[in-house]
């Protein structure tokens, strides 16, 4: 009988002056319902099908989409609740309804058929990344434009609205809106407790109450799109001490020094906090070093990993020439990530990189030991260093950019030279940035410059070619253009154009090229961090040594050092990388994270801690590296992992990672 009273009341809400009302929230979870069919058959293959886990994931997503849901309606309903009984169906009144009513839709629609791109892009749904996005409008904008057919999704767009109103107006949705002269008194008993319970939600509710399970993709079917984007924009930095497993500092920096001293290696004081060592060489080489980082490059695109499609035969030859680093993992699935890992050498700290966060210049970095060896440091990038805070990062740690200058003002307030990328340099340009033919023609203008000098140089390039939309010079290689494996083919094209065109130059004999991935080309998966993602290849290619496969486990953060043991140099050191070959064996490890969760894989075991001071361990098998959670933890394994990202956290924090004068002093 309840039951029957509760459908006729429900059923009599859309008869009511607060008939539009309840079907714009209706329809918004029903949409939202179905988006989450949607990802839940999209991303099938990666769903831990648990009956209850699935059940739980509808009832709290359902829990958000009515969460946001009133609260994008919050106006209206404080609208409806105080309008004047006389003013129902005024001129006004529609006018007022109908304008904010397309508002809405507006939200609604774009913001449900934004998540579908995104999805596929990234596996989660709205996070940091789309936030970052809002700040970089230009290459976002432009990337849009050039991968998605924007006037087609924005007849889309219109479409939806206008049928809505259509079919509201046919099923006579406004019809009851603008004729039920309801009373103050119902008004109040109906939308006051509505208002009561949005608040509540919103101040109740967490994103991170979707997190119940291993499995990302679960979790995330769990959330809203609008409500996770909130969420990651209240939540773009977090600190370290407040959300995650800790250990006493002394006992955190006890582990850690111990486990970063390598064999050649001394401290420089006794001071429980200070990791500085002196690192001792032999037959110290002085070559040029060009380091190109290369967008999205995964390892299973190359055929030493099994990939049958011939995309890579320039970067298979120069492995097969190289030192070669064959189990290297990315610390992130982000540029920022790699440009951290690659100067900086630390674990992937939480939130954002420190890449993008304020108070980074001069820190102690490759740049400190490089520059402490009279080279002359070049960051160059394709596209706008304004984005993601490249050029304040890179000039901070005194590196002169050459970029291609968009008119950002705030590019112009870095503390370094910058060189802008002229347009009669450039031959195809796409979002992202010059093509990497383009760009790899910078680095050879600024070697040939600084051999002219008689200067030994540095340089760190940034490739962008390998990036959605996927769109390069035409006529280079024999696939499309908007493809991933035509941008694959491409960037491999390009690099092998570039090494030929090096060899032709006086300074090629003495210098050394480090080629590595900034990260994978995606991250969805399963687990909250997936292993196989962040494998990565990477070689030093036109040193004086023999070529060679270094199987080891090594992480991004390794390769900087270990470069730096091949060329025999004495230097003092803060840097968290070690060299892999002055690593003793079962020492080896390697850090993943992203901007919540943090890892450390040893050996078959990987250790994760994130933002709710959980602590969990997973054994890792298979070709794929699947994850199997340990009930008994490796104590040992869960301090050292503590005791790197905190310290690491805590470091940046307080100040300690800045660049030591005296220890740059003891480097030269």
């Amino acid at each position: 009988m309840m039951f029957k009273k509760l459908s006729a009341f429900i059923k009599n809400l859309y008869r009511t002056r607060f008939s539009a009302l309840f079907s714009v929230l209706s329809l918004y979870i029903l949409f939202s319902f179905l988006i989450r069919i949607s990802f839940l058959i999209w991303s099938s293959k990666d769903v831990d099908f648990n009956l209850i886990y699935i059940l739980r994931a509808f009832f709290t997503g359902f829990i958000y989409d009515f969460t946001i849901g009133t609260l994008l309606l919050f106006l209206y309903v404080l609208y409806l609740l105080i309008i004047p009984k006389k003013w129902i169906g005024s001129l006004f009144d529609k006018g007022f309804t109908y304008f904010y009513l397309t508002l809405i839709f507006i939200i609604i629609y774009f913001s449900l058929l934004a998540e579908i791109p995104f999805w596929d892009e990234f596996g989660v749904r709205f996070n940091f990344i789309a936030v970052d996005y809002l700040i970089y409008t230009y290459e976002v904008v432009e990337n849009i434009n050039e991968s998605y057919p924007l006037p087609l999704i924005g007849i889309v767009l219109i479409a939806l609205i206008a049928f809505t109103f259509v079919l509201f107006k046919k099923i006579k949705i406004f019809k009851h809106t603008f004729s039920d002269k309801v009373s103050v008194s119902r008004r109040l008993i109906i939308l006051f407790p509505l208002l009561l319970i949005s608040v509540g939600l919103g101040l109740i509710m967490k994103n991170k109450q979707a997190d119940f399970s291993n499995n990302m993709v679960v979790n995330e079917l769990g959330k809203n799109g609008a409500f996770s984007f909130v969420s990651a924009f209240r939540s773009n930095e977090l600190d370290y001490e407040t959300f995650y497993p800790k250990l006493q500092e002394k006992e955190a920096y006890s582990i850690l020094k111990k486990n970063l001293l390598q064999e050649n290696q001394k401290f420089r004081t006794n001071s429980y906090d200070d990791i500085s060592r002196f690192t001792s060489g032999d037959h110290e080489q002085k070559p040029n070093i060009i380091l190109i980082a290369i967008e999205s490059f995964s390892a299973d695109f190359l055929s030493e990993f099994g990939n049958g499609d011939y995309l890579t035969p320039n970067y298979d030859r120069l492995s097969k020439e190289s030192i070669f680093f064959t189990n290297l993992y990315a610390t992130g699935t982000r540029t920022v990530r790699g440009m951290e890992a690659l100067t900086l050498c630390v674990p992937p700290t939480p939130g954002n990189s420190i890449v993008r966060r304020p108070d980074n210049e001069n820190l102690f970095s490759i740049s400190t030991i490089i520059k402490s060896k009279n080279y002359h440091p070049y960051f160059i990038y394709g596209g706008d260093g304004y984005f993601d805070n490249m050029n304040n990062f890179f000039g901070g740690q005194g590196f002169d950019i050459v970029d291609r200058d968009r008119g950002n003002p705030l590019s112009d307030q870095i503390k370094t030279s910058r060189f802008p990328i002229k347009d009669n340099e450039v031959s195809f340009e796409n979002a992202w940035g010059i093509c990497d033919e383009d760009l790899y023609k910078q680095s050879i203008k600024y070697a040939d410059l600084n051999y002219r000098k008689e200067k030994p140089f540095f340089e760190f390039v940034m490739t962008t070619s390998n990036h959605k939309p996927y769109t390069f010079p035409d006529g280079k290689i024999n696939l499309p253009q908007g493809d991933r494996n035509g941008a694959v083919k491409y960037t491999d094209y390009a690099l092998g154009k570039f090494i030929a065109e090096a060899k032709s130059k006086p300074w090629f004999k003495n210098t050394v090229f480090v080629i590595v991935a900034d990260h994978c080309a995606s991250s969805a998966g399963k687990w909250e961090i997936n292993i196989a993602k962040h494998h990565i290849p990477a070689i030093i290619y036109n040193l004086n040594h023999s070529p060679d496969k270094i199987d080891r486990l090594t992480s991004q953060i390794d390769l900087m050092p270990t470069l730096f043991g091949y060329l025999g140099w004495n230097y003092s050191s803060s840097l968290y990388g070690k060299d892999i070959n002055k690593t003793k064996v079962g020492d080896e490890r390697a850090f993943l994270g992203n901007y919540r969760t943090l890892g450390m894989l040893k050996s078959n075991i990987f250790t994760q801690i994130d933002d709710r001071k959980r602590v969990k361990q997973f054994s890792v098998s298979g070709s794929d590296q699947a994850l199997s959670e340990l009930k008994n933890k490796n104590k040992l394994l869960v301090s050292e992992t503590i005791s790197y990202y905190q310290t690491a956290s805590t470091r940046f924090k307080n100040g300690k990672m800045k660049n030591n004068e005296a220890l740059l002093a003891r480097n030269k």
